[in-house]
């Protein structure tokens, strides 16, 4: 019997834009202030919410923006009037929502045609992470799309990964908290995105960028970001990925490493 062999994607930050910072969360602040008769920045709220519940390893709950969202309307002691599902699917338009790079499409077909498996594993709800698939052509190229409420668990914890039968060669994602240390957890070959990398680490492989000093001062001040940490100065072992790509399209070049 032949054993799947899975590549497993990140979805925000790697393949597309989602609407939610730039259409999604300024409705819910311009309703809410409307409701409240005043200016009210609800969505910084929400975010220390949702920064408060990964701290915690509360990575499901984390990623549950209805229930964020309900707990700061008892805290505002307003009724409970806004879902943001038909928030998504109304913003889940071009140019709204996009495609990160040219040629995404038929490179997941190309892996596809060589015989891969494909999985989207990302920490946004299925609700709002499908509509955004669907306006982009990216739902049909999946064989599956995992997201924490339906594996019961959110990155960087494996058990988001055990619902996936067969192999998985490679995760690939744009954040070393999320992405690389769960790729590492799992024993997986970690491919870490990152844009506009510079000349000298664009003309080594891939698999070489991470092992220069630039490639892992590139990871550290990622960390630094990712944690909110300006003093982070060490990569630890969970965060260094197998292979740093530049593009998308560098992904069949490390599979035929």
């Amino acid at each position: 019997m032949n054993i799947k062999r899975w590549i497993t994607f990140d979805l925000d930050g790697t393949l597309m834009q989602n609407p939610f910072g730039a259409w999604v969360f300024p409705e819910i602040t311009e309703m809410i202030s409307g409701i409240l008769g005043r200016p009210h920045d609800v969505v910084s709220e929400m975010v220390v919410e949702h920064d408060a519940r990964m701290r915690g390893g509360r990575y499901v709950e984390a990623y549950d923006w209805d229930d964020i969202l309900r707990e700061r309307f008892r805290e505002l002691g307003i009724p409970d009037s806004i879902e943001i599902e038909p928030l998504v699917r109304k913003h889940s338009v071009p140019p709204k929502v996009k495609l990160l790079e040219s040629g995404i499409l038929e490179l997941l077909s190309d892996l596809k045609a060589r015989g891969y498996f494909l999985a989207a594993v990302t920490n946004g709800f299925y609700k709002f992470q499908a509509p955004v698939m669907e306006a982009l052509g990216l739902i049909d190229k999946f064989d599956e799309v995992v997201t924490p409420e339906r594996a019961g668990a959110g990155k960087p914890d494996p058990a988001i990964l055990r619902g996936l039968g067969g192999q998985i060669i490679a995760h690939v994602g744009d954040r070393l908290d999320h992405d690389v240390q769960l790729a590492n957890r799992c024993n997986v070959a970690a491919i870490l995105i990152h844009k506009n990398l510079t000349a000298d680490l664009k003309s080594l492989s891939p698999l070489l960028r991470v092992k220069e000093p630039a490639g892992i001062q590139l990871c550290i001040e990622k960390a630094r970001k990712e944690t909110k940490n300006a003093l982070w100065n060490e990569l630890t072992a969970g965060l260094v990925p197998a292979a740093i790509i530049d593009s998308l399209h560098e992904i069949p070049v490390i599979l035929d490493a």
